[in-house]
């Protein structure tokens, strides 16, 4: 049967002197957009009704058919096939249940494509009536209710959820959605609940349940109170959080293995073979073809988990076996229309994974390492929209655990060690490293490698400003946290410096171009100012001496990009202009940096010239450096200068 017969409800071709035949439940929903009442003849045409197997697209395609003026001709038919549909939920008969959930979202889909210009009033009262609506809405909100938490089949609260999932993104902007004040109003936040805390449900709906828990929160969440809010702020229960954060680790983890294996798979073709012939002037194609579909919708989940709920804190850092999702055992799946990679919920093995005995030799994990993989993936290419989002939204869930005081607390912990595997995005200029050579460190390390790693390869036309800003504004943090509690990382401090230095060298190569566009005097205090952290209270936070001399050398090394920046910032701050007062704030800032090059360039430069040595060693200038800082009394901001500083930019 062609597409076109499937869609019209058409049984089997016909000779051209008859008429097509159709599916009865096709001439039955005819009879509801007609203008007489289907019932009034036929008295069991409701029960009926609910027997036959839906025709979604017909139904749908039915509903964006119409014209205004078939509207107001109909409309009492939708409304009490809408209530029909609402009082179907709560028959014993299953079939009579699931045609009506399935009916239910063709309504809300076809009204709203149909009327996508109409008022939430309109919509609200071509579907049920808006004198009935208040009553339709609570009756089809606690039927759903009872579905869920009930001890019925696993498909029919399936069904709930994708009915609710469906209902809640009929519109492109969540907060436009006037069917939403019923939803806040008759809450079903406990039944969301209830199926992420039990283990069997969480491995059926956990993904729908979260995604939707997600998207409910955001419903004009600064506009008005919005009880989702509320009561996920006030969650404790274990088992809840615990199954909340399974469920995004399962989908995160889905997503970093599909990236694996397709980086595997273009890394054993042809394609690699001709790449190595050629050298690498085919890495940008490559990393395109590596291109893997983000999921927002779990981030979203994760960013409000994070930022509204203190307790789920917890849940990032519950360690457990590091497992292969690609050896467990493949799951059948229905088939169903293809979707995207990445934005497939995961298979039910990963959520209700009991837990196994570990070997000493097993890796362990847990959820802030699976998402810091999977940031490093998406921040790799944020030229795409999507992507760029998703780059964003990680930074901002990194913003709110830096922020965090128990998250600093285990990110530092010298006993939670672990090997983070974070990808990379290829460059012509460095080899490829090799994942099995990482030490095993604190997670600190791995969200400082992740932020350094972002800042060396994002130097580009289209600068993304934004994220720049919220990448250096987390390094700020941290390195606020390790100075409060005196935490000595023993981390490669100078990869930190040189990136920064970098981005400064960047900033003013680019100078013309990027102000056009964003204020770049910004990003420049903010990195300045972390050289001066470094400088003023790198004693309570450097893990040794020699960390202060890898410092000094690296500013003394590259005093270049300070001195042109300091003559930038001058030349902007003496000129009338918009950037005048933040480039005034770069020049003072620099007082530190300007110290320490005026008074070691001089010391070297005579070292060299009494030594007839036309360019010194790295050991040479740091052993200089040495004992010069020993003596050396800098005209340093004040503690309490630099402190105001750090509290305007947080």
């Amino acid at each position: 049967m062609s597409q076109v017969e499937k869609k019209a409800g058409l049984l089997r071709r016909t000779s051209s002197s008859k008429k097509p035949l159709k599916e009865k439940v096709v001439l039955m929903y005819d009879e509801i957009f007609a203008k007489e009442d289907p019932g009034k003849n036929n008295p069991r045409f409701w029960d009926e009704l609910f027997l036959m197997k839906v025709n979604l697209e017909y139904l749908e395609s039915k509903l964006e058919s119409i014209d205004g003026e078939e509207v107001q001709r109909i409309q009492d038919n939708i409304n009490s096939l809408f209530h029909h549909c609402v009082q179907a939920l709560g028959e014993e008969h299953q079939i009579k249940v699931v045609n009506a959930l399935q009916t239910l979202c063709a309504l809300f889909r076809g009204v709203h494509h149909k009327n996508k210009s109409a008022s939430g009033f309109d919509i609200i009262n071509m579907l049920m009536g808006f004198d009935k609506a208040e009553q339709r809405m609570k009756d089809l909100m606690e039927r759903l209710d009872s579905l869920l938490c009930g001890d019925g089949s696993e498909s029919l609260k399936s069904l709930c959820l994708k009915l609710l999932l469906c209902l809640v993104t009929v519109t492109d902007n969540i907060s436009q959605n006037t069917l939403l004040e019923y939803v806040m109003i008759n809450s079903i936040f406990e039944a969301i609940l209830q199926v992420l805390s039990d283990v069997s449900s969480r491995g059926q709906h956990g993904y729908d349940a979260v995604v939707l828990l997600a998207l409910l929160v955001n419903y004009r969440k600064y506009e008005s109170v919005n009880p989702y809010i509320v009561k996920l702020s006030i969650v404790d229960d274990e088992p809840t959080l615990d199954g909340m954060g399974m469920v995004v680790h399962s989908a995160l983890a889905e997503y970093n293995r599909q990236y694996k294996d397709k980086e595997e798979e273009n890394q054993g073709g042809f394609f690699s073979t001709l790449t190595s012939m050629v050298g690498s002037m085919f890495i940008a194609d490559a990393d395109e073809k590596l291109s893997v579909q983000t999921n927002e919708a779990i981030l979203l989940a994760l960013y409000e988990a994070v930022h509204l709920n203190r307790n789920f804190i917890t849940v990032l850092a519950q360690s457990h076996p590091e497992m292969d999702i690609a050896a467990t055992p493949p799951t059948p799946t229905p088939t169903t229309p293809t979707t995207p990679l990445g934005t497939t919920p995961p298979s039910l093995d990963m959520m209700n994974n009991p837990e196994l005995p570990l070997d000493p030799n097993l890796q362990t994990s847990n959820l802030l390492i699976t998402f810091l993989k999977y940031a490093s993936i998406v921040m790799q290419d944020t030229k795409d929209e999507h992507r760029l989002n998703s780059a964003r939204l990680c930074l901002i869930i990194l913003t709110c655990i830096a922020e965090d005081q128990y998250a600093d607390a285990f990110l530092h912990d010298d006993n939670m060690n672990f090997r983070v595997t974070l990808h990379r995005m290829p460059m012509r200029h460095r080899k490829k490293t090799v994942g099995k050579n990482i030490p095993s460190r604190p997670l600190v390390c791995a969200v400082l490698d992740l932020m350094v790693e972002f800042v060396v390869t994002h130097m580009m036309k289209d600068f993304p400003m934004d994220l720049y800003l919220r990448c250096v504004q987390i390094i700020h943090k941290l390195l606020c946290y390790q100075k409060k509690c005196r935490i000595r990382l023993h981390y490669t401090w100078r990869e930190l410096w040189s990136a920064l230095i970098n981005l400064l060298k960047f900033l003013l190569s680019n100078e013309t171009s990027l102000l056009a566009k964003h204020n770049i005097f910004h990003l420049a205090l903010l990195i300045v100012n972390l050289f001066n952290m470094f400088i003023t209270y790198g004693d309570t936070f450097l893990p040794t001496s020699n960390s202060y001399d890898e410092l000094y050398y690296e500013v003394v090394r590259m005093h270049q990009v300070f001195d042109n920046l300091y003559c930038m910032v001058l030349r902007v701050s003496t000129n009338a202009g918009q950037w005048k007062e933040p480039a005034s704030k770069v020049t003072h800032a620099l007082v530190n940096i300007r110290a320490i090059v005026n008074h070691f360039n001089p010391k070297i430069e005579s070292y060299a010239a009494v030594n007839h040595i036309s360019q010194l060693s790295e050991e040479q200038v740091r052993s200089i450096s040495l004992n010069v800082r020993k003596n050396v009394s800098l005209n340093t901001l004040s503690q309490d200068v630099l402190l105001k500083e750090f509290s305007t930019i947080s």
